[in-house]
């Protein structure tokens, strides 16, 4: 198993400037960075892969800045599904010269657009042939294409294990995996073991996220059920802690986050590096 953090634990854009933090991670012990990627986010890819490949660690994107609205997978209209596929393939391109492993995230729809409706029939057919062009790019393209289910209060396409395993089903194609989020999961199962073993083979990677997006461990989030579950499933794919910098309180507030859960991104992932490690080190002894 290969564990990571999210940049926005650092900071709240990539940049070239940001290269510094590569050599932090590796630091720390982690092994992968996941990037948030957007139109609003310049930087050298180039200058990105080649620290990455120095240091040895894996990267990861996923879409965190603009992202246009009318580029969406699950839209009613043809010309915004059209042009979301569009958008996604520029991220995977990106993804490829940043010599990425994986585009992940709710790709299937749009973060943050909730229709409060009954899903017409077709929202689902529609979204899987897209999501089929979208991993064949990725195929071609050496990145894998991974489907993070969110809470219903960021998504109404897809917030549970059964039905992004439906819309891969429907997708069918080899190349897209799951990410499973542990916060976004609170507000959608009450069984985390049942959840993890309903992905199995696809689970590709973990947000390990405490209830509050604090650092995992003490909260809500039932670990000892995650942590038997994956081994369980001979889980061997990636962990990557997500939050936000609260110590940057214009970026945290912006996203919704109002209390100071990351003060010391460092602390942060040390803290959480240590729980991840031993609670799987205890389960897989078991």
């Amino acid at each position: 198993m290969k564990f990571g953090a999210h940049t926005y634990v650092f900071t709240d854009r990539w940049s070239d400037d940001c290269l510094h933090l590569l050599d932090s991670a590796k630091q720390l012990g982690l092994d992968c960075i996941e990037i948030g990627v957007g139109d609003d986010v310049p930087f050298s890819p180039a200058l990105t892969r080649r620290r990455a490949e120095e240091l040895g660690l894996d990267l990861a994107v996923s879409p965190g800045g603009l992202w246009p609205l009318e580029c969406d997978l699950s839209s009613d209209e043809d010309s915004e599904r059209e042009a979301g596929l569009a958008w996604h393939k520029r991220q995977v391109d990106l993804a490829a010269e940043l010599g990425a492993v994986a585009y992940c995230g709710s790709i299937y729809g749009h973060t943050g657009v909730v229709k409060r409706r009954r899903p017409p029939p077709e929202e689902f057919p529609r979204t899987a042939q897209a999501l089929h062009q979208l991993a064949e790019y990725g195929k071609e393209q050496g990145v894998a294409i991974v489907l993070e289910p969110m809470s219903h209060f960021r998504t109404h396409v897809v917030n549970t294990p059964e039905q992004v395993m439906r819309l891969i089903a429907l997708a069918d194609h080899p190349n897209l995996g799951v990410l499973l989020d542990t916060y976004h999961l609170i507000t959608e199962v009450r069984d985390y073991a049942a959840a993890i073993q309903t992905v199995g083979k696809r689970l590709w990677g973990l947000h390990a996220c405490e209830s509050d997006r604090g650092v995992p461990g003490g909260g809500l989030v039932p670990w000892d059920a995650v942590f038997e579950a994956l081994r369980g499933v001979d889980f061997d794919g990636y962990a990557i802690m997500e939050t936000y910098n609260s110590s940057l309180r214009d970026f945290a507030c912006a996203r919704g986050m109002f209390h100071n859960v990351c003060p010391d991104p460092q602390a942060f992932v040390k803290e959480g590096l240590r729980f991840l490690k031993e609670g799987l080190r205890q389960h897989s002894s078991r």
